[in-house]
């Protein structure tokens, strides 16, 4: 033992001495950061009027508005949610996009309905008259992504968004935020450059409480936060955005007083309801066609009724065959129904009606804030210069590409 001890410590000694040195250099430059292309985000707050916000609701919005581009909307006829929604990405008019109702039938399919709130709207037959903007901006090599957009479930052909989710009314509007914001953080190859986002909370709360009420305030002030949220996400990412927040249509107190009960007027088995509220669709059964003619022509100082082929032109409305016989339209405040209303808000009337007026608000990179911009636009005159803002190639629209044009910084002009 005793001749091994002065080898143990000279091991020791050894040992000592190398963790004293000097340990190599280690680098300390930061791995270099992501130099993020922008992203387009166009988000949908349904139903929500353009004069909820600058009323101490919508501080998001409101800083939006001095950093961006504001003006207002008029929807397209229908003022109805499934229908504005397409024109807005198709840039189609519904006459022309196929959505012409939130509930409808096509003589193509003789009693089978269409209804927004069922799952079989989602069959592709419904969506086949147009194409939307995220399947034209995968086709041309342009990653997209949609969160609850109407109609991002049904597929064209064998073309689908990159990234969907398949709707479910318990997802709420913060958990789509949260979403949209991990798409963010993936890497560039597999991160979506285009994103729609829809919103329903303004609209619930408008229909079921009434425009006015502290509820739909309330719920204003929710969306508002939301959007700070997703801005804020996307500022912690690094992530540049182009924000285009709009609505589809505005929202109008009820007045009772002024609905329409049909089943006073003629006799339920007499006609076929497809649509109702301020704005209904009607096709009488056969054998009653002269008498419900005659009733829903007759003068009537709540309701106008036309048949489809008379509606008038300013509506752009009447042509496609998924339109009832006739159409009715209820004075402001009024509903055409089976029976009374159960709603204090709703939608569905005359687009030049100042409540059915809907929001437009840009800010980003890719935007000037030196534009003055028409009052009010047609909500078509949108898809066109979202096309450009994204780099694909428009499809055939209705939309004039001159109304937006000017908002665009001169490199997205080309």
């Amino acid at each position: 033992m005793a001749s091994i001890r002065p080898l143990l410590a000279a091991l020791l000694t050894l040992g000592a001495s190398a963790c004293a040195t000097t340990p190599p250099p280690v680098s300390t430059a930061l791995a270099p950061v992501e130099q993020r292309a922008p992203v387009t985000i166009l988000i949908s707050i349904d139903a929500f009027r353009p004069d909820y916000m600058g009323q101490g609701d919508t501080p998001v919005l409101d800083a939006l508005a001095r950093l961006g581009v504001r003006s207002t909307m008029r929807p397209s006829y229908p003022t109805l949610t499934f229908p504005n929604h397409t024109t807005l990405v198709t840039g189609l008019r519904p006459d022309r996009n196929g959505i012409v109702a939130n509930t409808m039938y096509d003589p193509k399919r003789p009693g089978v309905r269409f209804y927004s709130k069922e799952l079989e709207s989602s069959d592709p037959f419904w969506w086949a008259e147009s194409e939307p903007l995220w399947i034209t901006a995968q086709k041309q090599g342009v990653q997209a992504g949609t969160m609850f957009w109407p109609g991002e479930e049904a597929a064209h052909g064998d073309v689908r968004p990159y990234d969907w989710i398949r709707f479910d009314p318990n997802f709420s509007s913060a958990q789509r935020v949260r979403a949209v914001t991990d798409w963010m953080r993936r890497p560039a190859d597999i991160r979506p450059r285009f994103v729609v986002i829809y919103i329903d909370d303004v609209d619930k709360a408008g229909h079921k409480f009434g425009p006015a009420a502290p509820q739909t305030r309330e719920s204003v002030r929710l969306v508002d936060g939301l959007i700070g949220t997703l801005k804020s996400g996307l500022d912690s990412l690094g992530q540049p955005v182009n924000l285009v927040i709009v609505s589809d249509h505005g929202m109008r107190a009820i007045q009772p007083e002024r609905t329409v009960s049909l089943d006073r007027l003629l006799p339920r088995e007499s006609y076929r309801l497809a649509s109702y509220g301020p704005f209904a669709t009607i096709d009488p059964v056969p054998g009653h066609e002269e008498q419900v003619a005659r009733v829903l022509l007759a003068p009537n100082p709540n309701m106008t009724c036309w048949r489809k082929a008379e509606v008038p032109v300013r509506f752009h409305y009447g042509a496609n065959p998924r339109v009832g016989a006739f159409v009715c339209q209820a004075a402001a405040g009024g509903e055409v129904m089976p029976g009374m209303p159960t709603s204090k808000g709703d939608h569905g009337y005359d687009p030049d009606d100042p409540d059915m007026t809907a929001l437009f608000l840009v800010a980003g990179p890719a935007f000037r804030r030196d534009v003055r911009l028409p009052e009010r636009f047609d909500n078509v005159d949108l898809y066109p210069m979202l096309a450009r803002l994204i780099g694909v190639a428009p499809l055939s629209n209705d939309g004039d590409a001159a109304t937006l044009a000017p908002l665009l910084a001169p490199t997205q002009r080309k």
